[in-house]
């Protein structure tokens, strides 16, 4: 591809294009390497550093991550949000084993930690208040595509389980149940973006300038006081969120009546 330097966009934009372009198209699949920057310097007959703003602008859209000594990857595919996190309840509260065989969990922390401003707002408690944490990663390949939390109530905890560090073979709620005596019965999501800490950045692999959407999920019991407090945060240019649901019939019509104002 040539450069055509009297355009409107931006050289390393047109060059942007035909990459993002190549890329859905397959030329180059997840988890191949690009070819280096001066070679596609050399290639599109530009600068070094208007080929690095191209990888950059790529980057920050998640189709590109660089390893430091190793070069450039495609990243890969999107993840979809699929109906918010109703799916970690599964079909009739069962465990989606096909969710388990496309994405890798590992849990990297587990202990008392003051809560984050938004999870002590969901118990209400004050900010600080020191809640069981049970920190996970997420991997898809070698991929990570979320970095998590669940925080719970240590009155709930204390002396079970859910202390302990290990994976229970099926979905948290449920342990927490069983622990607990505490059925889980309604739920609210609350969607956010933002850009990452540092620490979600290094995590997810991402330049700090890559936003990232943020879910927040609060379970409730019967008598609506919070169980479980979780947080999931994924690559925003790398997730889409699916929401499917049924469009309501159409209405019978109301019958004419006298007097009656329809406004």
């Amino acid at each position: 591809m040539s450069i055509n330097p009297g355009a409107a966009e931006f050289p390393h934009r047109q060059i942007a294009a035909e990459l993002r372009a190549r890329i859905h198209r397959g030329d180059w699949a997840a988890g191949e390497r690009l070819p280096s920057i001066p070679a596609l310097a050399e290639m599109y007959g530009v600068a070094k550093q208007t080929v690095q703003r191209t990888i950059d602008q790529l980057r920050v859209e998640g189709l590109l991550i660089t390893k430091p000594g190793s070069g450039t990857y495609v990243r890969g595919t999107k993840r979809r949000l699929n109906r918010l996190t109703r799916g970690r309840y599964g079909s009739q509260r069962g465990y989606h084993a096909d969710l388990a065989a496309r994405y890798r969990q590992q849990l990297i922390y587990v202990g008392r930690a003051p809560a984050p401003a938004e999870v002590a707002e969901a118990f209400g408690v004050s900010p600080g208040t020191e809640l069981l944490t049970r920190r996970h990663l997420v991997r898809t390949g070698d991929a990570p595509v979320e970095v998590g939390a669940s925080w719970l109530r240590p009155t709930d905890t204390a002396g079970t389980s859910l202390e302990r560090p290990e994976v229970f073979g099926r979905p948290l709620y449920q342990e927490v149940e069983d622990v607990t005596g505490r059925r889980y019965i309604t739920a609210t999501d609350h969607l956010s973006a933002r850009l990452p800490t540092r620490e979600e950045a290094e995590v997810l692999q991402i330049r700090p300038d890559t936003p990232v959407l943020v879910l927040l999920h609060v379970a409730f019991d019967g008598d609506h006081r919070p169980i479980e407090v979780a947080q999931a945060t994924w690559p925003g240019p790398m997730t889409t969120l699916t929401e499917e649901y049924r469009v309501p019939g159409v209405r019978p019509e109301l019958p004419d009546e006298p007097g009656l104002a329809l406004g």
